[in-house]
This record gives C-alpha cells, structure tokens and sequence, in this order.
C-alpha cells in the first residue's frame, strides 16, 4: 500500500531532526552525557503517563508481593536507566576505547570455549541492561555478531541504527529479508555469534513456556538452530553497576546446556526455550529497574482448553 505524500514528508523530517539531533549528542563526553539522560528519563516517568501505566500494569503481574510504592519506584528507576541507555549508545564514541571496563564480563572463558568448538554461538538474551553494548562488547571480546531484528516503517532511522551497530562489527538481518534465513546458517559456518532477543511477544514462531510464573510465548529460535547447527548456547545480560551515572556494567554470560541428539527434538527445544527465560527472569529479578516493563510479554494467552 502506498504511503500518502504528508506522512512520508511528516517521517522525512522527523528522521532528519533525529538524526541531526543525534550527531549532536555524539559530541556529548560519556559522563555529561548520562547525567543528562537520566534527567530526561526521570521527566519522561512524569509525562508519558500512558507507558507509566503499562509498566505498572506488568509489575503488578511480576511482582504481586510487592506494593504500590515499590513497584513505582522500580518504573522510574527503569525511565531513568533507558535514559541513559540511549545516551550511552549515542556517546559511544568517547568512551569506545575501553568499552570492555564499562561493561565488565563475568564469564568470558564460556564465550572463548564456545568459539573453539567451532560452530559458532546462538548468544540469546533480551531487552536487560544496555543490550546494544553488550553485543559490541561481545564482537570485540569473540566474534563478530549478527542480530535478528524486525525492520521498522522508518527505513532512514533503520538505516542509522544499522550502521550504528555495524560501526561496532555487528550486523543486523532483518527478519523480513529473504536473504536472512541463509545468512543465518552462514553465521554457524563461519564460527561467528547470532544474536536473539527472546523477551518479547512476538508474532514468531514459539512456545508457551513459564515467566514470572505466567505463560509466555517465547521464541524458539535459539533452541531449533542449536540442534540444527550443534552450535552452543550462551544467554548473556547485563545490568548496571549502580545508580551513579558513568560506572558501567556488569555483564553474566550463563551457558544453557542441552543434548545434540535427543530422542525426542520437541521436548529438547521446549526445554531450552524455558531455561533460556529462566536465566532471564533470574537476572530481572535481582535487577528490575533495567528491564524494560512496557513490553507487553503477556499479551498473548494460550488458549482455554
């Protein structure tokens, strides 16, 4: 269907502005920068009362033992983190040099091990601590690393977010390209990293397994492509350090282990699926001001038999 010529005009000089306004902020030290994020993340907690809501909605779900105050709490700290996530990937330049002590890995010996098998990495993980640097980190600790993403209706902004990512040795292959289920196997045979988001509700293919106690509709992915490849599993996610604008990460990488040839493949995936959310949820729980609560991760049910 064609775009009518106001909205494509309205979307070229919206991305335009963005982009200027990026290149802007680039210029911004780390330090400065964050701080500055993190005010317009807690002003964004004020005015976008919309989202507030929804990522109370799904505290309240999460964390039922929890009160009203708390649950508030952990919903500003997330706009604040998210505000200076987005600072931290816009100002990477001033601090790309030693990238590898903002984000400190505890478990680099399983990405090294996993790459000296040969076949490659299904590195999973989700929308937990800076999850645009961890995988820049990754490419530059291991191997490069292409990320499965689904494309926007802005292809200009898409165009920046690609190269952005590229400039770090990671590639993104859009889920609706032709090209990128063979560029997928392709990873495996070059002993590089893929990289898969699981924690959304997506319309993929998946399987109804436990999160936060609630039916989740996760990705199976990661578990098809292992068995398929023999590839290992990695789940890394990452989570601030503290509060204090500037002092980094601590980024876990967590192996999930399975059987390469297990007599029945259906159970195997379903059981990787779940200990893949399993490693996720553990991480939110003890960090859950840096999960991004507005995902709608229940949205879907199963149905009522």
């Amino acid at each position: 269907m064609t775009v009518p010529l106001r909205k494509r005009v309205r979307r070229s000089i919206r991305s335009v502005a963005i982009a200027s306004l990026l290149r802007l902020i680039a210029l911004i030290p780390l330090g400065p920068a964050v701080r500055l994020g993190a005010l317009a993340g807690g002003l964004c907690y004020r005015l976008f009362g919309g989202t507030r809501r929804l990522a109370l909605r799904h505290l309240a779900l999460a964390f039922p033992g929890k009160s009203e105050a708390e649950r508030a709490d952990i919903a500003r700290r997330m706009f604040v983190h998210l505000g200076m996530s987005a600072m931290e990937i816009t100002s990477i330049r001033s601090f790309e040099d030693r990238l590898e002590q903002y984000l400190e890995i505890d478990g680099r010996e399983l990405i090294d091990g996993a790459l000296a098998k040969g076949k490659g990495i299904v590195f999973v993980t989700g929308h937990l601590g800076n999850w645009e640097l961890m995988a820049r980190v990754v490419a530059r600790v291991g191997a490069p690393v292409s990320a499965v993403a689904k494309r926007g209706g802005d292809a200009r902004l898409m165009g920046l977010i690609e190269g952005w990512r590229q400039g770090g040795a990671v590639t993104t292959l859009w889920r609706e390209d032709a090209s990128t289920a063979r560029a997928l196997l392709r990873v495996f045979k070059e002993n590089k990293v893929l990289g898969i988001l699981v924690d959304q509700d997506t319309n993929v293919q998946g399987l109804w397994v436990p999160f936060f106690g609630r039916p989740a509709w996760s990705p199976r992915a990661p578990a098809d492509l292992a068995l398929r490849t023999g590839a290992p599993i990695l789940v890394g996610t990452s989570h601030r350090k503290s509060e204090r604008p500037g002092d980094g990460f601590r980024f876990e990488v967590t192996e999930v282990t399975y059987d390469p040839k297990p007599a029945d493949k259906e159970a195997e995936a379903l059981r990787i699926t779940a200990a893949c959310q399993a490693v996720l949820e553990d991480a939110i729980r003890r960090h859950p001001a840096d999960w991004v609560w507005m995902h709608e991760r229940w949205k879907t049910q199963p149905a009522a038999s």
